[in-house]
C-alpha cells in the first residue's frame, strides 16, 4: 500500500446507505500477466490487519464502561458484581484486549445496565 487518504467521505450508496469510504492507492506487486486484463475502473475489496497479537487476553467490548478517564468491566465473584479498573489495549466493536486488570477465565458482564454497582447481586442468564 503506498498512500492512505488522511481524510475520509461519505457516500450513499444505490440502497440509500451511508457508506464511510477513504482512498487508498495501492501497487500491484504480482506478475503483469496475472493481473494485465483487468482493465481500468477495476473494483477491489480488501481486509487489513491493523494490529495483531498472541495469547492476548480479551473480553468483550460492549462489557467496558468508563470511571472517569479509565476502563472498568463488573465481574462476577460469588453473585456479585465487583467493578475492577482495567487497562484497556487494541480493540474494535466487537472485542478488546486486556493489558491488566483482569485474569484469564474471570467472568464479566457484559452490557452491564445503570442499575448494577459494586456488589449488586447478579446471575447468569442461559
Amino acid at each position: 500500500m503506498r498512500i492512505v487518504e488522511p481524510g475520509g467521505f461519505t457516500k450513499i450508496s444505490s440502497l440509500g446507505v451511508e457508506e464511510q469510504r477513504v482512498l487508498v492507492i495501492a501497487d500491484i506487486t504480482s506478475p503483469i500477466e496475472i493481473w494485465r486484463a483487468l482493465g481500468d475502473a477495476y473494483r477491489l475489496e480488501a481486509h487489513f490487519v491493523v494490529w495483531e497479537g498472541k495469547n492476548v487476553l480479551q473480553v468483550p467490548t460492549s462489557a467496558l464502561f468508563r470511571v472517569g478517564h479509565d476502563w472498568a468491566v463488573f465481574t462476577s465473584e460469588k453473585a456479585n458484581a465487583r467493578k475492577r479498573l482495567i487497562q484497556a489495549g487494541q480493540r474494535n466493536s466487537l472485542r478488546t484486549a486486556i493489558i491488566s486488570g483482569l485474569q484469564e477465565n474471570e467472568k464479566v458482564v457484559v452490557h452491564p445496565a445503570d442499575t448494577i454497582s459494586d456488589g449488586t447481586w447478579i446471575c447468569a442468564r442461559k
